[in-house]
């Protein structure tokens, strides 16, 4: 009775949590369209081409990414090279950017003062190679996972019946890979059809999205009836990708521990032209965007005084401040909800909840459901809570599962209750990858740029959205201080791949 009563006081904290920020809101977009039909909607000649070009940004991502990262992880999980552990801890370094970064990278590159192709603004190729260079290393992540997953004596059973190296990819590591990839493709797609910063940035005029579609209609036309239709499509799309990547997740993750294929060496032409293709194309897709921000801020003048300027001081503390207030609430509901998944198994399946909704439903439907908390600061905070609290769970769940069970019992059978053996057992063991979700979570509220848009105040400047602004400002000058800072947020976000991947290297090192 008593692990009852903890299980339900303690399933207030992340349900009661999810359920006032998701649920609720959700139902009252639901209740507001009233008797507005959904064909008068999606009748619509404008709003049918803004739907048709959101799935098919989706889908050509996707396309690019399984065709370009498939060959990538295949040299990453095969080939022995100098440099090979930089490769796979740098593909992390996406993660952590801001949106604004990747956005104001591909402008450098390709917008009307483009350092490479000028003139590709108001194309849909900006939002696609935007798209590309986020979810990239998603793919490749995914299907490195996959192919050390083959195992080994599978491919030299192939080997010594005289497959060669195509045929063994096809018949041998392809059936191990395909749940993995698959389950990556869905992840994609999901980040693409509900992504909101790249395309409001990338997409222009003729090239908005749904999301964007659905952000213009609610702060332009106040035709809210019309946006909660479209955020409905939007979500039912996610979810039925987030159900699917869950089916291919637990696909994947069925497979028992086997031994992976040891790396080769690179001696072949073959083996060259694959390590040199793999390396161009992240070069070109994932490295390319960030310098592109510094060499357009290195080239920016005087505009370099707007670090100092009285507005970026005060979007500063405001990014700082905000960020502090959500990673604490982030912690508070990171912890309750690891804790309750590991007495409640389908606690886990909603861990990734908020992943699933993109921030600009979200926000939209916290203002209809509290309007009177309407551009409040505790609505803020909440918003960016419920985006960077994922990662916190994530990581504590994944380290508590892989506690060794003897730990626990050897300081019960000490005499230690449960509340000492928590305390001084488990809570230290699991600091590191508390530490590792923080990390993900703060950097999460730093790059944070939709939410922000919805329900901050003009007095609440910050960094991203003092970006946007001196972004559509005419001018010049206006466009390299958009640069400076861009520039400032990608030395934030670098300083956060540092961090986590100092805590990677001392974790490994134990």
């Amino acid at each position: 009775m008593r692990r009852l009563t903890s299980t339900l006081l303690l399933a207030l904290i992340p349900v009661g949590f999810l359920v006032l920020t998701v649920a609720a809101p959700l139902w009252a977009l639901a209740a507001y369209g009233g008797d507005l039909a959904w064909a008068e909607v999606l009748g619509d000649d404008y709003i049918r081409r803004r739907i048709a070009w959101t799935a098919a940004q989706a889908g050509i991502t996707c396309v690019l990414t399984v065709l370009l990262g498939v060959p990538v992880a295949w040299t990453l999980a095969r080939l022995d090279f100098r440099g090979r552990s930089w490769v796979l801890r740098l593909l992390m370094l996406p993660f952590v950017m801001p949106t604004l970064v990747a956005g104001i990278g591909v402008l450098s590159l390709f917008g009307a003062r483009g350092l490479l192709w000028p003139g590709w603004q108001d194309t849909p190729y900006l939002l696609v190679y935007g798209n590309v260079f986020f979810n990239l290393p998603v793919l490749v992540r995914a299907a490195y996972q996959g192919l050390r997953a083959v195992p080994a004596a599978r491919l030299a059973a192939a080997r010594t019946l005289g497959a060669d190296a195509w045929r063994r990819f096809w018949r041998v590591e392809c059936p191990v890979l395909l749940p993995w990839l698959a389950g990556g493709a869905c992840l994609v797609f999901l980040y693409c059809f509900s992504g909101f910063g790249l395309a409001l940035l990338l997409g222009g005029t003729d090239y908005a999205t749904a999301e964007v579609e659905i952000y213009r209609l609610v702060t332009v036309e106040l035709d809210i009836a019309q946006a909660g239709v479209l955020v409905w499509l939007v979500l039912g799309v996610t979810a039925l990708a987030g159900a699917a990547y869950a089916y291919f997740g637990r696909a994947s993750a069925a497979g028992r521990q086997v031994a992976p294929q040891p790396l080769a060496a690179v001696d072949s032409t073959a083996r060259r032209a694959m390590l040199f293709f793999s390396l161009a194309v992240l070069a070109f897709f994932c490295v390319l965007p960030l310098a592109a921000v510094a060499a357009q801020a290195a080239r920016s003048g005087e505009s370099w005084q707007v670090l100092w300027a009285e507005d970026t001081r005060l979007a500063a503390w405001n990014t700082l401040r905000f960020t502090a207030a959500a990673t604490a609430a982030a912690l508070l509901l990171g912890a309750s909800h690891a804790a309750l998944a590991r007495r409640l198994p389908w606690i886990r399946g909603i861990t990734f909840l908020p992943f699933m909704v993109s921030p600009v439903c979200v926000a939209f439907g916290m203002l209809l459901l509290y309007p009177e908390w309407t551009a409040s600061l505790p609505l803020l905070i909440t918003a960016y809570a419920l985006l960077a609290y994922p990662f916190v769970t994530k990581d504590l769940l994944a380290a508590w599962d892989a506690l060794p069970p003897q730990y626990a019992a050897a300081a019960r059978s000490m005499g230690a209750s449960r509340f000492q053996t928590a305390f001084f057992v488990t809570v230290p063991l699991l600091l590191p990858a508390l530490r590792r979700g923080l990390t993900l979570a703060a950097a999460t509220c730093i790059g944070e740029f939709a939410a922000t848009l919805f329900l901050s105040r003009p007095e609440w400047l910050t960094l991203t959205t003092l970006v946007y602004q001196y972004l559509g400002a005419a001018g010049a000058d206006n466009h390299d201080r958009a640069a400076v800072l861009t520039a400032a947020l990608m030395l934030l976000a670098s300083l956060v791949f540092v961090l986590l991947d100092a805590a990677e290297k001392r974790e490994t090192a134990r």
